[in-house]
This record gives C-alpha cells, sequence and structure tokens, in this order.
C-alpha cells in the first residue's frame, strides 16, 4: 500500500492521481496533510508536490472522456469533503481510462459511480438550500453580511450565485464551521481567511447591525407572526420544506 499525501487542494489532488499512474501504483490510498495519521507503519509514504502541468493533463483527459459535466461532479465529490472523495475521483478516472468513449458516470452497476451520484445529489441540494436560506444582514459599514454553516464546502460553488444577483452592492458571506468566507467588493469577489479572528467574532454581529437592519428585522419578524394561521400549522412538512439546522440563521426565526 502506498499512501500519497497532497495539500488538499483540488490541483494538488489531481496531481496525486497524475502520480498514481505515473510510477504505476496500484494498491493506494490518497490523503490531504490535515487529514493524515498514519495507521499503518507498513505503507510507504509518497508526498505530492503540486504540480499545475501534471493536474492540467489530469484535467483535460477528464473533459476528454467525460466532458465539462465530468469535471463539474467531480468537483461536487471533492467539495463534499467525504472521507472517501478522493477514493472516488481516483476511481471514476481509473473506470473512464478503462473505458474510453463510453459516459462512466452512468454506470451505476459500479459501487463507486453510484456512490459518487448520490454525493452528487447531496452537495446539489445542499447549494440549493443555500440560495434559498442565505440571510443577509446590513452592517454599521454599509456592508451586507451573511453567515453560513453548511455540510459541505459549497462556498466556492454558490459564489457565483450571489457575484451575478447582488452586484450593485457589497456583501460578505462567512463559513462558520470552515472559518473563511467571500467578499464582494462591486467589482470582484475574494476569498479571506481571518486566521487570527475568532469564529465566535463573526457569530455575533448583534452589536454591529445598521439601524435599518434592526428596525427591517423587526418588521420582518411581527410580518411572519401575523401572517401565521396556528390552525394550518403543519411542522412535518415545514421540516421538510426548511430543516432546523438553517432555523438559526434566518431572520424570520430569530
Amino acid at each position: 500500500m502506498t499512501t500519497l499525501v497532497y495539500d488538499g487542494s483540488f490541483e494538488g489532488l489531481l496531481t496525486a492521481v497524475f502520480e498514481v499512474f505515473e510510477y504505476k501504483y496500484t494498491e493506494v490510498d490518497i490523503v490531504s496533510f490535515s487529514n493524515y495519521h498514519q495507521e499503518n507503519i507498513f505503507a510507504q509514504v509518497h508526498e505530492v508536490v503540486t504540480d499545475v502541468a501534471k493536474s492540467e493533463r489530469v484535467l483535460n483527459k477528464i473533459k476528454i472522456n467525460l466532458g465539462s459535466e465530468g469535471i463539474s461532479r467531480l468537483l461536487l465529490v471533492y467539495f463534499s469533503e467525504k472521507p472517501v472523495a478522493e477514493k472516488l475521483i481516483l476511481s471514476a478516472v481509473r473506470h473512464s481510462l478503462q473505458n474510453p468513449g463510453k459516459n462512466i458516470l452512468q454506470d451505476f452497476g459500479n459501487d463507486d459511480i453510484l456512490d459518487i451520484a448520490k454525493i452528487c445529489k447531496s452537495v446539489g441540494r445542499e447549494i440549493h438550500r443555500m440560495h434559498a436560506f442565505v440571510r443577509f444582514e446590513k452592517l454599521q459599514d454599509e456592508v451586507y453580511f451573511s453567515k453560513i454553516e453548511p455540510d459541505f464546502n459549497v462556498l466556492p460553488l454558490i459564489l457565483k450565485h450571489f457575484k451575478n444577483r447582488y452586484q450593485d452592492q457589497k456583501w460578505m458571506i462567512f463559513d462558520l464551521k470552515r472559518h473563511y468566507g467571500i467578499f464582494y467588493d462591486m467589482n470582484e469577489v475574494d476569498f479571506f481567511y481571518p486566521d487570527e479572528i475568532p469564529t465566535k467574532d463573526f457569530r455575533k454581529t448583534e452589536n454591529l447591525l445598521h439601524e435599518e437592519e434592526v428596525a427591517y428585522q423587526k418588521l420582518w419578524q411581527r410580518y411572519f407572526f401575523k401572517t401565521n394561521i396556528p390552525e394550518r400549522k403543519n411542522l412535518k412538512l415545514h421540516h421538510q420544506s426548511l430543516p432546523k439546522r438553517y432555523w438559526k440563521y434566518l431572520t424570520e426565526k430569530y
């Protein structure tokens, strides 16, 4: 068994996939540095240095065999952060090389391909919910701020949606679970990683809210209270449409 340890980036993962074939490894395990724990003292460790040229060769091969949709699906698997993500991506690449000209991502008789489909469905659902449930709060500095805690690392996957939707205002979305965010300055969207700021400072924003935001939130909460009809309450359906784990960041649920 050979363990390939990479830097955690998608380019690093594709470099590791390339080196599996380059060095003709058969029994392998690909793991990021942050998740690496040497449990098997007999395993050979191969440290992967991210190589853009190698990763692009793998990416181009995936595009030839699986198309742009195939790349998108493997990205969803990568951003799922599942422990088996690297294994599944390597398996998909191997399967596509063994079956050129065939859309192997529809081969649900293969257990790994089936797992990829299930993960893509779950991550896709989370992206859809982020589009629907992200709530912005206007801060005193005129920036609209939102905090999220998605099950998967979907922030890079929802960036384009919010950039296109809110082009006329500055906004920021921060992932509390992974402690990084995206910021839009009305020109470009950039990632930021505030290592020196504790996550709790992003959770508690009550004292940073603009006075207009405070008034708006009270009005919004009052509207939901007044339009609620107790006799028509259906909690089961409500939980299905709006899972409870999202409630803590919805203005109407405060």
